[in-house]
C-alpha cells in the first residue's frame, strides 16, 4: 500500500493501460487474528495511495468479496494481467489465493516483498540471499494512465467505500507513508538515541522504538527502504550503536517471516510436533482473564490494558504476556494466539506464529523461558509510575504491588511459583525424550538462523 518501491504497481503501470484493485473481503477481517484496528490501519494507507494515484489518472477500486469469487468475477472479462505483491498469509487467504492462481484464465505475476525466499528456499544461503534483496535497487514510482477510462465503474471508489466504515479508535496508530516517513526521520533524528537499551521499558519503547512495524506489516513503506535508509544513515549518525541494534531486527522480521512461509502448517502445528501433547485442553475462564487484563498480577493487567488500548506494545512484554498464558495459566497457544493477534495493529502472522511458539517452549530450538511477571514488573517499572497511570485504583505499597499481594485488588488467578515449576517439569520431561534432539536437528536445518548474531529477546 505505497507508491514507491512496490514492484506490482511499477510492473503493473508499464503499458500506461491500468486499473488498481484492493479486495475487500469481510470474513477475512473477521478470522485467523484479524481485527477492525487492523483494517482502520489499512483504511489510511489505501486513502493516502488513492489520493496520489490520481495524479497518476488512477483510482483505487474495491471488490467486495474473497480471491476465489474475485477470480470468477474476473474471468469474464479478456486481456487481462495481474500483478500481485506476495505476502505471507494464514490459512484462510492461502486458500482463496490459490483458488485465484489455479482458475484464473488470466496470466499472475506475483513478486516477493520483505526478503525472503519464494521459489528455491535455501536456509544456508538466506542470509546472503536477504542482504542482496535489501541492496537491490528500489522501484520508482508507475508510470501514468494514458487516459482515465475505467472498466470497473461498477466497483466502487477506495475512498467512498472507506467513508462508509465505521468504528474508528483514535488510539490506533494512522497508517499511511507520510506517517512512515516522518516516523523513520524522526527515529533517526533523536528517537533511537538509548533504543537498544529503552526498547525493554514499556513506557520507553514506546517513543524509543521505531513504531514501523505496522507500516512494514501493511506495505506503507518497505523493509528495504528502511535499511537502506539505515545504512546511509549509520555513516554518519551519532546513535550508530542504536541504529545497529535495528538493523538487526529488520533482518529477523524477515527471518520469522519466513519460517511461516516454508512451513504453513506452523499456524496450527508445533514447530517441534511432540510439543503438541504438552497442552491439549483450554479453560475458557483462564482465557478470558488474561486476554482482558484481569490476571490479579498489576504489571501484566497494565501491559494487556495498554495493549487493548493503543494496539500496541513493546517486543519483551509481548512476550511476558504469551510466557505468562503458555506456562502460567498453561494453555494451548493454538488457542490464545489469534486472540492475541487481533489486538495488535501490526499483526505480521509470519512473526507472531512463529514468537508466539518460542514463547510457548514448543520450537525445540529456542531454549525454554518462562518471563517472571513479577521480576519484570520489578525491573522494568520499579516506581510502578507506569503501572499507576494503568490502573490509578492502586492504593497499596510498591512491594505488594510487584507481589500481586494486595487486599483491594483483583485475586491473582494462578500461583506463579507452582504454575512455573509445573510449566519446567512438563517442558523439560518432553525434552529428554529419546526422539526429541534427533527432531530438533531436522527443525534447525528448516527453520535455524546460520547466523552468529545473538537473537534480542
Amino acid at each position: 500500500m505505497r507508491l514507491l518501491d512496490n514492484a506490482a504497481l511499477f510492473n503493473g503501470s508499464q503499458k500506461q493501460n491500468y486499473e488498481v484493485i484492493f479486495i475487500f473481503d469481510e470474513d477475512y477481517w473477521r478470522t485467523s487474528g484479524r481485527s477492525p484496528r487492523q483494517l482502520q490501519f489499512a483504511m489510511d494507507c489505501l486513502d493516502e495511495l488513492d489520493t496520489q494515484l490520481q495524479k497518476f489518472k488512477c483510482n483505487i477500486r474495491v471488490f467486495c468479496g474473497n480471491f476465489s469469487e474475485f477470480c470468477d468475477w474476473t474471468n469474464k472479462f479478456e486481456s487481462i494481467q495481474f500483478h500481485v505483491n506476495h505476502s505471507t498469509e494464514t490459512e484462510y487467504f492461502r486458500n482463496h489465493f490459490c483458488y485465484f492462481e489455479k482458475n484464473t484464465k488470466h496470466h499472475i505475476s506475483v513478486y516477493q516483498d520483505f526478503g525472503i525466499q519464494l521459489d528455491t528456499f535455501d536456509r544456508d544461503h538466506w542470509s546472503s540471499s536477504w542482504k542482496k534483496i535489501m541492496e537491490s535497487k528500489t522501484y520508482e514510482a508507475p508510470l501514468p494512465n494514458k487516459d482515465n477510462s475505467s472498466i470497473l465503474n461498477t466497483l466502487p471508489n477506495v475512498k467512498d467505500w472507506t467513508k462508509s466504515q465505521k468504528n474508528r479508535s483514535d488510539y490506533i496508530q494512522p497508517g499511511g507513508t507520510a506517517g512512515a516517513k516522518k516516523l523513520l526521520h524522526s527515529f533517526f533524528d533523536h528517537r533511537a538515541n538509548g533504543y537498544s537499551r529503552k526498547m525493554s521499558n514499556p513506557q520507553e519503547a514506546a517513543y524509543a522504538c521505531s513504531r514501523l512495524s505496522p507500516h512494514f506489516s501493511f506495505g506503507s513503506i518497505s523493509i528495504r527502504q528502511v535499511y537502506q535508509a539505515t545504512l546511509k544513515q549509520m555513516e554518519h549518525n551519532l546513535f550508530v550503536r542504536d541504529l545497529a541494534s535495528f538493523k538487526k531486527r529488520l533482518f529477523w522480521h524477515c527471518h520469522f517471516i519466513q519460517k511461516l512461509e516454508t512451513e504453513p502448517e506452523l499456524e496450527f502445528q508445533s514447530m517441534h510436533y511432540l510439543c503438541d501433547s504438552l497442552r491439549e485442553k483450554e479453560n475458557d475462564e483462564l482465557i478470558e482473564k488474561w486476554i482482558l487484563g484481569k490476571t490479579g498480577f498489576p504489571f501484566l493487567d497494565a501491559c494487556m490494558l495498554y495493549l487493548r488500548k493503543h494496539g500496541w506494545i513493546n517486543f519483551r512484554m509481548r512476550a511476558m504476556i504469551m510466557s505468562f498464558a503458555s506456562y502460567n495459566l498453561w494453555q494451548p497457544w493454538q488457542k490464545t494466539s489469534p486472540l492475541l493477534a487481533e489486538l495488535f495493529t501490526d499483526f505480521e502472522p509470519g512473526i507472531h506464529i512463529c514468537q508466539v511458539q518460542m514463547q510457548s517452549g514448543v520450537t525445540g530450538i529456542n531454549l525454554p523461558r518462562i518471563y517472571s511477571v513479577i521480576k519484570q514488573s520489578k525491573d522494568q517499572d520499579p516506581n510502578l509510575t507506569w503501572t499507576r497511570s494503568l490502573l490509578p485504583s492502586l492504593n497499596e505499597s510498591n512491594e505488594a504491588i510487584h507481589e500481586a499481594n494486595l487486599v483491594n485488588y483483583i485475586r491473582p488467578i494462578i500461583d506463579l511459583k507452582e504454575t512455573s515449576k509445573h510449566a519446567r517439569d512438563k517442558i523439560w520431561g518432553v525434552r529428554k525424550k529419546n526422539d526429541f534432539q534427533e527432531i530438533t536437528k531436522k527443525v534447525f536445518i528448516k527453520h535455524g538462523s546460520r547466523r552468529n548474531t545473538k537473537r534480542s529477546v
